[in-house]
């Protein structure tokens, strides 16, 4: 990551933090510099939108971290992968949790979605900070959770509306990744958590 997105990205925490907390009207007017600062460091040295700024800069409570979920399904040996309108690239079907659902619920709807296949959550085999992985550089951050999914029923498959294409990829024959979703060795990490099986302790940063 770019190490003045890293900086603007705390400094916009610290000065969220700060504005959550504080009860005096000096600070708080110092606090709102800060992130008028951090919004015009994005608009310098980013591609983001006036729009995406804004959201990234002006979020109400505590600052935290998403939760991205992602699911991981196989079926003889391949695993499941779908191809993103947005960037034409293939990923584990997922994204991030939304408010009021587990994160069972969370990945149950993403597959549906997104591949159109029913799976049962069975256990959890990583969460990773995407800090501590190659992803490219994002204004957000997130923490990633890689969920083992049994297959109901024995189907194929098929796009949702934010995907186009819907396959099974063996070890050895991945099609070009969205990096900014899933790293390639993270899809490896999948295939050994699938064939150690009971021997798999969920990795963690």
């Amino acid at each position: 990551m770019s190490q003045w997105l890293t900086w603007a990205k705390r400094i916009q925490a610290l000065s969220q933090a700060g504005l959550t907390f504080t009860r005096d009207q000096y600070d708080r007017e110092r606090y709102e510099e800060l992130q008028e600062i951090v919004r015009e460091m994005y608009e310098r040295h980013s591609d983001l939108s006036n729009e995406a700024i804004l959201q990234l800069v002006h979020v109400d409570g505590y600052p935290t971290p998403k939760l991205d979920v992602r699911g991981v399904i196989f079926k003889d040996d391949r695993i499941l992968l779908v191809k993103e309108r947005s960037d034409g690239l293939w990923t584990l079907p997922g994204g991030f949790c939304e408010v009021n659902r587990s994160t069972a619920s969370n990945i149950i709807k993403e597959v549906e979605e997104e591949a159109g296949l029913d799976v049962i959550p069975v256990r959890l085999l990583a969460l990773f900070d995407m800090h501590e992985h190659p992803h490219p550089p994002l204004s957000e951050h997130y923490y990633k959770l890689f969920i083992e999914c049994a297959l109901i029923g024995d189907g194929e498959g098929s796009a949702g509306v934010e995907t186009s294409d819907v396959g099974f990829f063996e070890r050895d024959d991945l099609p070009d990744l969205s990096l900014a979703r899933n790293t390639i060795e993270q899809i490896h990490m999948c295939f050994d958590a699938h064939w150690q099986e009971e021997d798999w302790t969920t990795l963690f940063d």
